[in-house]
């Protein structure tokens, strides 16, 4: 599969909060309190809320986790833009987000080897990303919602999709290739030509 240069999502991003106005911030998320399941790049999910209404506009970009209990979680971006309608899609998610808290400064963070460190690490989130998947996207599981009710399943069997979705995001080569890009746009800041090689992760 052809490769393509790393596309910086940001100034679309920013020309679209700018066009909508927010009465609130957009991106107001704090790096420290990232999900450690964020693939790295610009976006991520750091304090947002346990609504899990981000797939609604996002959904071949965010995934929610389990770390509330409850069957309530947190999202967090598994897949980068790449290209102005997906950043739009993130955007709108992001903006939908009741406590502002996606943050889009992740290239003042990530470095070469922090990436690495991420891709190294990958079996954990994967491992991760299977176990919820078959937890709530299991026909025979306990009832989603309240008072017994199965109001949210389908809710939670479309999370579950997204999971499968980050696991093959991870197995079909395209997260790699992404990644290699990536580190190349932090060493360089700006996109390989596609006569440049590729750094390795």
């Amino acid at each position: 599969m052809p490769r393509h240069p790393y596309w910086d999502p940001l100034p679309t991003a920013r020309r679209l909060v700018t066009a909508t106005s927010p009465t609130r911030p957009v991106f107001s998320g704090v790096w420290t309190e990232r999900n450690w399941r964020n693939v790295p790049g610009p976006f991520y999910g750091a304090a947002t809320d346990s609504m899990m209404l981000g797939r609604d506009d996002a959904p071949h970009h965010i995934c929610y986790d389990d770390d509330l209990g409850g069957g309530f979680g947190s999202e967090f971006v598994y897949r980068q833009p790449a290209n102005e309608t997906e950043t739009e899609a993130l955007v709108s998610a992001a903006t939908m987000e009741l406590y502002e808290g996606y943050g889009w400064d992740g290239d003042d963070h990530w470095t070469a080897d922090t990436v690495r460190a991420w891709w190294r690490d990958r079996g954990r989130v994967r491992e991760w990303a299977l176990a919820i998947a078959a937890d709530w996207g299991a026909d025979t599981h306990r009832d989603w919602g309240f008072n017994g009710t199965a109001e949210y399943r389908g809710h939670y069997q479309d999370a579950a999709q997204g999971h499968r979705d980050f696991v093959a995001h991870i197995d079909d080569g395209g997260l790699e290739r992404y990644l290699r890009d990536y580190v190349f746009w932090l060493d360089h800041r700006r996109a390989r030509r596609r006569w440049e090689s590729l750094p390795a992760l």
